[in-house]
């Protein structure tokens, strides 16, 4: 069970006091405000993984935790180090002989406690971790990924660069709306989704304006979003996101934010297709009550001034995005888009 901690960080690490801790990390660490409380702790530090975690990095990351002897794990930072850590942590349990992505997932009980510096992943109250290997994205999901303990410390949001905070902000946001209508949604999911909805729509504006009042409001936000994809996962506009990231560098919540407004206007459009038990009234049911409307969306993008990809080479991009699309993540959403949907909606957003 996940024990979210406000505010605390003294109480946050007399939790973790007594353990040998491997610190995942980035170098904006060392700027922390709280750095010097945490360092308090019996630390060894791994901060060898890139924005977009590679399997191999992970396995560093492994080799560091097991050659020190280590007991518990300790993510401070955005999504990146808590990926790493969640798979520091899995792959742990595992035949080291043998490529971890090819095992079964199981628990292996190790502490895993969690302090997200930026707000948007969600990461920090998820069972959801996602890496890439040889260049294509890979989840390792399991229960067991939830961290045990997160602080959340919304003061940790100062000073974030502008862009970053945009596209954080807009992977929360869409989580959020992704997982409201996804077929898995439940009365309590939804309930999670329309909080962390209302709260972005409220706040953003304050947020981008570096007004600190905002800042709890957009952490507890994400930490809702988080909560919400925990039931029900994401949909086809993550599924797509993916190589929009790697092929034109976009951060994650961009790319995202990109791929959600035709997938919606899909689903919206096809609701006679619907591929949720619940059926077609339902998920019409569902789109009218979405605390955001189109309108809205579209003046967030507009207010935080997202842009589109530029290729030198679209109908060859066009084509190597609609192939990467992982067809099983297509399962969660209520219309499930075919090769054609997915075209037309990389063709609306590829310039």
């Amino acid at each position: 069970m996940n024990q979210v901690i406000l505010f605390d960080i003294k109480n946050f690490t007399e939790l973790l006091r007594g353990k040998k801790i491997l610190l995942v990390c980035g170098s904006s660490f060392d700027s922390l405000t709280i750095k010097d409380e945490i360092l308090s702790l019996n630390l060894i530090r791994f901060s060898g993984f890139s924005p977009n975690p590679k399997y191999e990095e992970c396995c560093a990351g492994l080799d560091v935790y097991m050659k020190e002897g280590c007991e518990a794990i300790l993510a401070v930072g955005g999504g990146s180090a808590m990926d790493t850590a969640k798979c520091i942590k899995m792959f742990s349990g595992m035949d080291h002989s043998k490529n971890y992505l090819d095992q079964e997932f199981s628990d292996t009980g190790i502490l895993l406690a969690a302090i997200p510096t930026t707000a948007g992943t969600g990461s920090e109250s998820t069972r959801h971790s996602v890496i890439y290997y040889k260049g294509e994205k890979q989840s390792v999901s399991h229960p067991s990924l939830v961290p045990d303990y997160t602080c959340l410390i919304p003061s940790l949001l100062s000073g974030l660069p502008l862009y970053q905070k945009k596209c954080t902000l807009l992977d929360a946001l869409c989580q959020a709306m992704e997982s409201f209508w996804s077929v898995h949604s439940t009365d309590e999911s939804r309930e999670f989704s329309r909080k962390a909805i209302e709260l972005i729509k409220d706040n953003y504006t304050d947020y981008v304006k570096e007004d600190p009042a905002s800042y709890e409001a957009i952490m507890v936000a994400s930490n809702l979003a988080g909560q919400a994809i925990n039931i029900t996962a994401t949909t086809a506009p993550h599924a797509m996101s993916y190589k929009l990231t790697t092929l034109y560098g976009l951060p994650h919540g961009h790319s995202v934010a990109l791929a959600l407004p035709g997938i919606w206007n899909c689903i919206k459009n096809n609701t006679d297709k619907c591929s949720d038990a619940r059926g077609k009234d339902y998920l019409d049911k569902m789109l009218t009550e979405l605390p955001i409307t189109e309108e809205e969306y579209g003046k967030i993008m507009t207010d935080l001034e997202m842009f589109y990809p530029i290729s030198n080479n679209r109908e060859k991009d066009i084509d190597t995005l609609v192939a990467s699309v992982n067809l099983s993540r297509l399962k969660n959403n209520p219309v499930v888009p075919d090769e054609a949907v997915l075209r037309h909606v990389y063709e609306g957003i590829v310039k």
